[in-house]
C-alpha cells in the first residue's frame, strides 16, 4: 500500500474485517500475560457485533490490537493477522496505519476525557480532524463542524464551538466523542464500553445515536460490552469472550434464546429481571476470572463453573460448530444435549 494511500474497497461480498488467530501477549516482570489468545471472527459491511465479557476478559485489549494502538516495543507481542478491507493491518507501517486510524477506523472509548482535550475547545478538536484527515478549509470544517454537533443531538451546536469538554455533562460529552470519530465518515467504528459512565436513559439516547450514524454512513459497528442487554437490542452478532479466548459466538437472536456456553448464560443471568419480585438479590457469578499470568489447565472458566468434571480441568476445548449452524462455542459440557449430540468440529 504506497504513500499510506486510503484502502481501496474490495469486493462487497467479503466481510469488511476478519481476525485470524489473533494473539496479543505482554511480556510483564511477573511473566506472560496472554490477553488475546487466538481469536478469530469475521465484521459484515453495515452490521453490529457485540463482543461481550467481564472486565478482564481481553475486550479492550482487543479492540486496541486492532487499531494499533498499543506500546510499540517488545513488551507487547503479536500473532495473527487482521484483514480489513482485503489487506493485514499488522502488515503496514507506522505511517500507513495512520491514514487508516481514525479515517477508515474510528474508536470511541469508554471515557471520552480520554480522548477529548480537556484544554481545547470542542469545535477546534473537530475542525482538525476535517482539516488535517480530510483535507478541508478551516471555513468548510468549521460549517461542518456544526452540522456533526447538530446530527449527534446536541442543541445550539454554534455556542458549542466554542466549549471546553469541562463544560459538558457525560452524555455530552460523548456525543462530541461520537461526532470527531463518525466525522471521516468511517468504514469501521469501534466502541469500547461507550455507555457504561451513563445513567440508563442516556445509554439508549447514545445507542440509539450509534444506530442512526451507522445506517447514515453505512459503518460496521464492534460494541464491546458487558451488558447483554445491551447487545440484544442493538447488534447482529455477538461474540462472548473470557480469558482472552471467544467461547461462544452466533447470532444475537440465537444467543439470546439458546445460549450453549454455561458462562454465557452465568453473564445471563446476572442481569435484573422484570419477573423478578421487588428486592431479589442480583446473581453473581462465583469467583474470579483466572490470573492472565497463570492460566489454569483445561477450560479457563473451569474452577467457577457448576458442571466442571475432570475432563474440564485438564483439557481445553476446541472451538465447536453445532451441524447445520454457525453457532459456535468452547466447552466440554453444553446446556442443550441434544444439540451436543449433533456438533462437528
Amino acid at each position: 500500500m504506497a504513500g499510506g494511500a486510503k484502502l481501496e474497497t474490495i469486493d462487497v461480498s467479503n466481510p469488511l474485517l476478519t481476525v485470524n488467530n489473533l494473539y496479543t501477549q505482554f511480556d510483564t516482570p511477573r511473566g506472560i500475560a496472554r490477553a488475546v489468545d487466538g481469536v478469530s471472527f469475521s465484521l459484515e459491511r453495515g452490521k453490529t457485533l457485540g463482543i461481550v465479557g467481564e472486565s478482564g476478559s481481553g475486550k479492550s485489549v482487543l479492540s486496541r490490537t486492532i487499531i494499533d494502538i498499543l506500546a510499540k516495543d517488545d513488551s507487547v507481542l503479536f500473532d495473527g493477522e487482521i484483514i480489513f478491507e482485503g489487506c493485514d493491518l499488522r502488515t503496514l507501517s507506522e505511517r500507513e496505519m495512520q491514514e487508516i486510524r481514525g479515517k477508515e477506523i474510528a474508536m470511541v472509548f469508554q471515557d471520552p476525557m480520554s480522548s477529548l482535550n480537556p484544554v481545547k475547545k470542542i469545535g477546534k478538536q473537530i475542525t482538525e480532524v476535517l482539516t488535517k484527515r480530510l483535507g478541508m478549509s478551516s471555513h468548510l470544517a468549521k460549517i461542518r463542524a456544526v452540522e456533526l454537533i447538530h446530527s449527534v443531538g446536541i442543541p445550539d451546536p454554534e455556542q458549542q464551538l466554542g466549549r471546553y469538554p469541562m463544560h459538558l455533562s457525560g452524555g455530552m460529552r460523548q456525543r462530541i466523542a461520537i461526532a470527531i470519530a463518525i466525522a471521516s465518515e468511517p468504514k469501521l467504528l469501534i466502541a469500547d464500553e461507550p455507555t457504561t459512565a451513563l445513567d440508563v436513559t442516556i445509554q439508549a439516547q447514545i445507542l440509539e445515536l450509534l444506530k442512526e450514524q451507522q445506517t447514515k454512513y453505512n459503518m460496521s459497528i464492534i460494541l464491546i460490552t458487558h451488558n447483554l442487554g445491551i447487545v440484544s437490542g442493538y447488534t447482529d452478532d455477538v461474540a462472548v469472550m473470557y480469558a482472552g479466548k471467544i467461547v461462544e459466538k452466533c447470532s444475537t437472536s440465537e444467543l439470546i434464546s439458546n445460549p450453549v456456553m454455561p458462562y454465557t448464560k452465568a453473564l445471563m443471568n446476572c442481569a435484573p429481571s422484570l419477573t423478578n419480585t421487588p428486592h431479589t438479590r442480583l446473581q453473581a457469578i462465583p469467583g474470579l476470572p483466572p490470573n492472565l499470568l497463570n492460566l489454569p489447565n483445561g477450560c479457563s472458566f473451569h474452577s467457577r463453573c457448576s458442571y466442571n468434571d475432570e475432563k474440564c480441568n485438564k483439557y481445553t476445548p476446541d472451538q465447536t460448530l453445532l451441524k447445520d449452524s454457525m453457532h459456535s462455542f468452547a466447552c466440554w459440557h453444553p446446556l442443550n444435549r441434544s444439540l451436543a449430540e449433533g456438533v462437528v468440529k
